[in-house]
């Protein structure tokens, strides 16, 4: 059975590898690289946003969130990654009226403030994106490694070679053509396992709740679980490139708002199944590693079709979300390299980037760290910018200085308070002083005091007196 999905692995990965390949053949033009020609429809975008947004996270993040903070955290999560795209159908409006002709959120911020935030931006950015890309391959290499029992390092190196090859070719309009393709196989593997798993768990059931809703987390708890994720995740797509390179590869406005709204209920719904099953699992003693809730839930050795199944899905959603991220970051490059490299130095640039990058990512995803702490680290970065970014578009009174000190303060507090691996103590609360010497409200709280902080205390700055 074992050799059947091995053949799979390489079959899936080397498949979408020949057809991003396949259809980025001949000359690609700069705007097809960046924007795809600016003429996605409306199923184009939903399909894309959809593809792009469900990477193998899903399968985990969702879960692994219940186990911290219930169902609080489920609808927090939910709430952070779905009503971001509302926001985007408003937000992207105004942003493509202020520069229509842009490829990025960067260029814009390059036109309000000045190098400096930019330069700032561009960097927690581009860290934001590296991460996710690291969270993504080590998922998959766990998920493998569960299903299969391959080494860490041998899935991580497929991933990540199999999509640099036709991403860095094809850019965003080879990502687009490609998320048609899985987004289909997404949805359709998606409603299998949720019919197995309500058949196996009967997770949907309305007694799951009621039965043992003592332990639930609905309390304080699971409030600042909740409240925590929906900042972390809605402050960060903010500065996703791979979302704002499709608000301006949108044909037009309407097309970006309706393409926005039918990926927000798309998301929302399959996350809040997907947390359901989480809390099914914290209830029951189901646990083993919060990483792999799902997935410990479904594989069987006996079961060769389903096993199949997750592990077409799971190598779908990364391999969906690892070209988008690819494109994104290489957009980035081609948009601000020549502001900040001598051109004759780009090329070289641009190889010993990519060696380096895409080198320690694999590093990085054999190591097998947990991804959802992976995600909240780089989360912590931008949400310290999400205020005095987006508040600046709409009042010009602000001053570019101000901006800038402002991020580095937020990101500063964030990062004092912000957890260890274990969460029991942080740089501030455990290790310069004494957990006694603060109050259980904040000791027992760090990840929600750490995301609160970095995202409300840059308003000081920025708000005159």
């Amino acid at each position: 059975m074992n050799t059947i999905l091995i053949i799979s692995l390489f079959v899936v990965c080397l498949g979408f590898m020949s057809f991003g390949y396949y259809v980025s053949r001949g000359k690609i033009s700069q705007s097809a690289f960046l924007v795809s020609d600016r003429n996605v429809n409306v199923f184009g975008l939903t399909f894309s946003l959809t593809a792009s947004c469900f990477g193998i996270w899903i399968l985990i993040g969702p879960a692994e969130a219940s186990t911290w903070g219930g169902v609080g955290a489920v609808i927090g999560y939910a709430a952070g990654q779905s009503f971001v795209f509302l926001y985007f159908s408003k937000i992207g409006e105004k942003i493509r009226k202020i520069l229509p002709n842009a490829k990025s959120l960067t260029e814009v911020i390059e036109k309000r403030y000045d190098q400096k935030v930019l330069k700032l931006i561009l960097i927690l950015t581009i860290l934001y994106l590296y991460v996710y890309f690291c969270a993504e391959v080590t998922a998959i290499s766990k998920v493998v490694n569960l299903i299969l029992g391959t080494p860490l390092w041998l899935t991580a190196a497929l991933t990540i070679i199999s999509t640099l090859i036709y991403s860095l070719k094809g850019g965003l309009k080879i990502s687009i053509i490609t998320d048609k393709l899985q987004f289909w196989i997404i949805i359709i593997f998606l409603l299998i396992i949720f019919i197995i798993l309500n058949q196996k768990i009967d997770f949907l059931s309305p007694s799951l709740i009621t039965s043992k809703s003592s332990n639930l987390s609905i309390g304080f708890g699971g409030f600042t679980a909740g409240l925590t994720f929906f900042i972390a995740v809605f402050a960060t797509n903010l500065f996703d490139q791979g979302i704002w390179q499709r608000v301006y590869a949108s044909k037009n406005i309407e097309v970006l708002k309706k393409g926005f709204i039918a990926a927000f209920c798309i998301v929302l719904i399959t996350i809040l199944l997907l947390g359901l099953v989480g809390i099914y699992a914290s209830l029951n003693g189901k646990i083993k590693d919060p990483s792999t809730i799902i997935f410990s839930l479904l594989v069987n050795k006996e079961y060769l079709l389903l096993n199949l199944v997750i592990l077409i899905l799971s190598l779908t959603l990364v391999l969906s979300s690892l070209d988008t991220l690819i494109a994104s970051v290489s957009s980035l490059f081609v948009i601000h390299s020549n502001k900040f490299i001598k051109k004759k130095n780009i090329n070289n640039f641009y190889i010993t980037g990519g060696i380096i990058l895409a080198g320690s990512a694999f590093y990085i995803s054999s190591k097998g760290m947990s991804v959802l702490y992976l995600f909240l680290l780089a989360d912590l970065l931008c949400c310290a910018a999400a205020i005095p970014i987006f508040y600046g578009f709409y009042n010009k009174k602000i001053k570019h200085h101000d901006v800038f000190k402002a991020i580095i303060f937020g990101i500063t507090l964030g990062l004092f308070l912000f957890p260890s691996l274990d969460f029991s103590k942080s740089l501030l609360v455990g290790i310069l002083f004494d957990k006694s010497m603060f109050p259980a409200i904040i000791s027992n709280h760090l990840l929600f005091w750490s995301f609160a902080i970095a995202l409300c205390s840059p308003i000081f700055l920025i708000i005159k007196r």
